[in-house]
């Protein structure tokens, strides 16, 4: 698989299966980033992450392989660098102006937020405004987890450790991400509404997307 052009990575050849637990170099799973941006790209309604592993299966890159999700370890082993690849990804991305959804259930590309949305808007440490990223990031995380630890994720169904992802997924919907105070997310909303709807030769589908969003983000009843 080629890289993506102009984002200044160069391919690497495709990882072997690691031992569980086992954490790669950051370095090492550099050109994994351009592999995972060209399957996006190919997919721009985006992709589950069992989808997106298996696509990145089929095209040979890093260490993602469907036989090996068998496996308790490699399932969560081979999670986290995904996650890991794709939060770097996004901050990449972020410098280009695009914008990353990262979520269990769909993994797509995004527009950046709205110049009049972030205006004005302070810088916001990541561990403050993006817990998830912070642990992701953080190699370290894999490199401390045990089989008896991944196995009791698992079966809490990881929801401790993905609960912001539902915030973000939200955010992303209406094309905002953090930091965003609720007045600004409403003004948001009232922008998309006057774009997207029906009545006005908008998209029936966007329109519930951007709805959905402020249902999930608890803003549905004031807006």
């Amino acid at each position: 698989m080629r890289p993506a052009a102009g984002l200044g990575w160069a391919a690497g050849a495709p990882y072997p299966i690691l031992p569980a637990m086992h954490v790669p170099p950051e370095q090492d799973l550099e050109p994994l980033l351009p592999q995972i941006l060209t399957v996006l790209r190919a997919n721009p309604d985006g992709l589950s992450e069992f989808e997106l592993v298996r696509a990145l299966d089929e095209a040979a890159v890093g260490p993602f392989r469907r036989e090996a999700l068998r496996d308790t370890a490699e399932l969560f082993r081979s999670h986290f660098l995904l996650f890991h690849c794709l939060y770097r990804l996004r901050q990449r991305l972020r410098e280009r102006g695009e914008d990353l959804l990262i979520h269990c259930t769909r993994i797509a590309l995004a527009p950046g937020p709205s110049p009049a949305a972030s205006t004005n808007a302070p810088a916001t440490p990541l561990s403050v405004a993006d817990p998830l990223a912070a642990y992701y990031l953080d190699l370290k995380h894999l490199a401390a987890a045990d089989l008896a630890s991944v196995e009791a994720m698992l079966a809490d169904g990881w929801r401790r450790i993905r609960r912001g992802g539902h915030r973000e997924q939200a955010l992303a919907e209406l094309e905002l991400r953090e930091p965003v105070s609720d007045k600004q997310i409403r003004r948001q909303y009232r922008r998309l509404v006057m774009r997207h709807h029906p009545d006005r030769g908008g998209d029936t589908t966007r329109m519930q997307q951007v709805v959905r969003a402020m249902e999930t983000l608890g803003l549905a009843r004031n807006r």
